[in-house]
């Protein structure tokens, strides 16, 4: 072979190759994985700030809050930052959306954050499509006043929200009632499941409006387990962040036998997880 046919012959595989690179797709793993704090609250409550270090030597690099444990929001910053950690979010109770509701977005700057998330709604509250939609009104003025503040508010899920009332989903009256620049959705994997509905499904529906997911696990019979011991599909689910919008990725165990073993095996399996 002469010296022209060999650089020619190079020159075709280094295009062939890079042709190749561009049709497969890159496999991704998360960047910062989170935990949600609500998995370990029965020992964070009597070691706060332990706690959040041991979270921190885990490995993980995002928590969300569920409770500051009567600490101060200043305090609690210090603490993160002492131990390399930030909080995206917190969890806010309903209840909080009204009178409260400036104090609570002061708490969240101090805290460094830019989610709030209401994490649920009591039943009387959700008896019926037209409570739904007063629902929906209420989360609309709490996200514009958040929206001013530099905060996006959103919502989080449970298996209720799955359960038709009139023939209609209440989690679809969410979406489409409430205005998609000042609600979005953190998506429990878990709990869409339980509920009989697909993640995908509402990505393809709902493209963007899933900044921060729960990540939990179940077994065929609906038991909770650590992520990774379960049926969900998390690679197929995670390859379609982008769609989603996916930012923020909490793991979660409501009711762990061993909360540090808990979160650190499911740790385990998402650090290794490409998708």
């Amino acid at each position: 072979m002469d010296r022209r046919t060999f650089l020619n012959t190079i020159s075709a595989a280094t295009v062939l190759t890079r042709n190749l690179e561009w049709a497969m797709p890159a496999e991704h793993k998360i960047d910062k994985i989170g935990l949600e704090l609500y998995s370990v609250r029965h020992i964070l409550e009597f070691d706060f700030e332990g706690i959040l270090a041991k979270v921190a030597e885990i490995g993980y690099r995002e928590v969300e809050f569920a409770g500051l444990f009567a600490h101060s929001p200043s305090d609690v910053r210090t603490m993160l930052d002492r131990h390399g950690l930030v909080a995206p979010s917190s969890h806010v109770d309903y209840k909080f959306l009204g009178a409260e509701w400036p104090k609570t977005l002061e708490d969240a700057h101090k805290l460094g954050q830019s989610y709030i998330v209401c994490p649920s709604i009591d039943e009387p509250l959700r008896s019926s499509i037209d409570a739904w939609k007063r629902v929906a009104q209420t989360f609309n003025r709490a996200g514009e006043e958040s929206r001013k503040a530099g905060i996006q508010f959103a919502y989080h899920n449970h298996e209720f929200e799955f359960k038709a009332l009139d023939g209609k989903i209440p989690y679809d009256i969410i979406l489409r009632e409430c205005d998609p620049s000042l609600v979005k959705m953190e998506m429990d994997l878990f709990w869409v499941v339980e509920g009989g509905a697909e993640p995908i499904t509402y990505f393809d529906r709902y493209p963007g409006r899933f900044p921060l997911v729960h990540v939990k696990d179940r077994k065929k019979n609906g038991e909770m387990v650590d992520v990774g011991a379960g049926v969900i599909d998390f690679k197929s689910i995670f390859a379609q962040a982008k769609k989603a919008g996916i930012e923020h990725y909490f793991v979660e165990h409501d009711e762990p036998k061993n909360p540090i073993a808990s979160v650190t095996n499911s740790f385990e399996y998402l650090r290794v997880l490409s998708f």
